[in-house]
């Protein structure tokens, strides 16, 4: 009984630890267009090759792990990752959605940033930019401003 209480403990512990994750970056690009419609917000699709593309490792380190971003894109967006890693491992389902976004999307270089409507209509098309999370997010709500 103790053995089973202390299972049960510790799968609540992690479902809350991927949960809390999750409330972030999503992968499933699915589920994401559904929470996006359910919440109204736009969906920011990051194109990238998290492990080995500069760029991308220069975006994310200057722009989406800073606090004001993920502030202003917990209120104001829902994330996707797609990952090309090179030395991750990825289920075939990932690897596959992933590939299929990359064609539907045109996406011939990373980092690839897209800002789709909730029901995955493309709104614009993005990258990199200098200017820091501040300056990202200032480029971000000039895309939706003129978007709507």
């Amino acid at each position: 009984m103790k053995k089973c209480l202390l299972t049960l403990c510790l799968t609540l512990l992690s479902l809350n630890l991927v949960s809390a994750a999750g409330d972030a970056w999503m992968t499933d690009f699915e589920a994401a267009r559904e929470k996006a419609l359910a919440e109204q917000k736009p969906i920011l699709v990051d194109f990238t090759g998290s492990d080995w593309c500069g760029w991308c490792i220069k975006l994310d380190e200057e722009v989406f792990s800073q606090s004001a971003f993920q502030q202003y894109a917990a209120a104001e967006l829902v994330l996707v990752e797609i990952d090309f890693p090179r030395n991750k491992t990825q289920s075939d389902e990932l690897k596959a959605q992933n590939r299929a976004l990359a064609e539907k999307y045109g996406v011939r270089g990373f980092p690839t940033i897209l800002l789709l409507s909730p029901e995955g209509a493309l709104i614009e098309k993005t990258g990199y930019r200098r200017g820091g999370a501040a300056g990202y997010i200032e480029h971000l709500q000039g895309i939706l401003a003129s978007a709507e």
